[in-house]
């Protein structure tokens, strides 16, 4: 005999919703949709570069890459962050070379025009002798850029065209206002960076990210401290996802096991007992422990390749103590970075079989599922 919640349910007519189901295979190794998703996304969103920590003194600068444009992130005498696109206004030669690096003024390699910090074209040999010219006509290119939490973005878009997509960094970030603050995120001094370049789609890596499901099998050393199964979100929709997982008490998500430097913030006793995971749209992963923030930027570079580069965040205080060991959750992470990569790559490798078909989410994966359903949407 059917319960009496049964049959309500069935009186009003509800149906049980089927699981949502992975993309389609064309996503993962298309190189027409690889290039529909960098002028579709990469191009027009706010895209995390780096981290002011990087330009550390006017002079300081490095070089970014973003829907396969280069540009120099560099401090001026001011102690402003600018962005310019790589591109000398002569004869379009690449001016910057070293990924990063100190210097006064911009000079082309090709024919030595050389601009300041700000921007302005200093000088142009001989151009003097060309009727009409006037420097304050060739600055470089800027590029928009802008800081939250301490975090360097860029988007290429440009805010006086007519398409009406372009939105204010600020404005993009309005739902997280405050959210974060706790982790000082600004003020925390990165010890460590580690590139991987992995051979699977870049969407793979925002999927992984966003479920433990996967957990107890690939990381039983993470499993160990943090419980696959202790997972709850609190942003479900949109750009920004995740939520937060338990730490088993008294421990840290490191090889010891125990906390590798100062916290990050003022938290209270049931904060250490937590690690919070959110991926932000398109390309960023932020992880906030009690004593580390780890932060991995995505570099897409083909359908079947991406560059990642991950960051480890510490309490700049901590940097002056005997017992800070920065290694101990270092070397946890790029232990479990590998995992994860491994099975990315794992996949891209089966989805590009004729054998593969869209399978069906698990009630664990949903933040992959509004994952994608938010991806769908941008690149349509």
């Amino acid at each position: 005999m059917e319960t009496r919640s049964t049959q309500a349910f069935l009186n009003a007519g509800a149906t049980v919703q089927p699981r949502p189901k992975t993309l389609p295979q064309q996503y993962f190794v298309s190189q027409e949709f690889f290039a529909r998703e960098l002028e579709k996304i990469f191009a027009t969103n706010w895209v995390l570069v780096g981290h002011q920590t990087q330009l550390a003194e006017p002079g300081d600068y490095f070089l970014a890459e973003v829907n396969g444009e280069s540009l120099v992130v560099a401090k001026d005498q001011r102690s402003t962050i600018r962005a310019f696109y790589n591109v000398c206004r002569h004869r379009g030669a690449r001016l910057c070379e070293e990924q990063s690096g100190h210097a006064s003024a911009i000079r082309c390699p090709y024919h030595a025009w050389t601009y300041a910090l700000d921007g302005r074209l200093l000088g142009a040999p001989h151009m003097d002798e060309t009727p009409g010219f006037n420097k304050t006509e060739y600055p470089l290119k800027p590029a928009r850029l802008g800081l939250w939490e301490g975090f360097i973005f860029l988007n290429l878009e440009d805010a006086s065209t007519e398409r009406g997509g372009y939105m204010s960094l600020e404005k993009w970030f309005e739902p997280l206002d405050g959210k974060f603050s706790r982790w000082n995120l600004a003020g925390l001094r990165a010890a460590k960076r580690i590139e991987y370049d992995v051979h699977a789609n870049w969407k793979l890596m925002f999927q992984n990210y966003s479920e433990c499901y996967h957990c107890l099998g690939v990381h039983p050393e993470l499993s160990k401290i943090s419980p696959y199964d202790s997972a709850e979100n609190d942003l479900t929709d949109g750009p920004f996802l995740g939520g937060f997982m338990r730490i088993a008490s008294g421990k840290s998500l490191t090889m010891s096991g125990n906390a590798c430097a100062l916290p990050v913030g003022d938290f209270g006793d049931d904060d250490f007992k937590f690690v919070f995971y959110y991926s932000i749209f398109p390309n960023m992963l932020l992880s906030l422990h009690p004593d580390y923030a780890m932060v991995h930027q995505l570099q897409p570079q083909s359908p079947q390749r991406t560059l990642i580069l991950c960051d480890w965040f510490f309490n700049p205080e901590a940097f002056k103590r005997s017992d800070f060991d920065p290694n101990d959750a270092i070397k946890f992470w790029d232990m479990v970075n590998k995992q994860d990569w491994h099975v990315c790559e794992l996949s891209q490798q089966g989805i590009a079989s004729r054998a593969y078909e869209s399978g069906p989410y698990s009630a664990r994966e949903s933040i992959p599922a509004a994952w994608d359903d938010y991806y769908l949407r941008q690149v349509s």
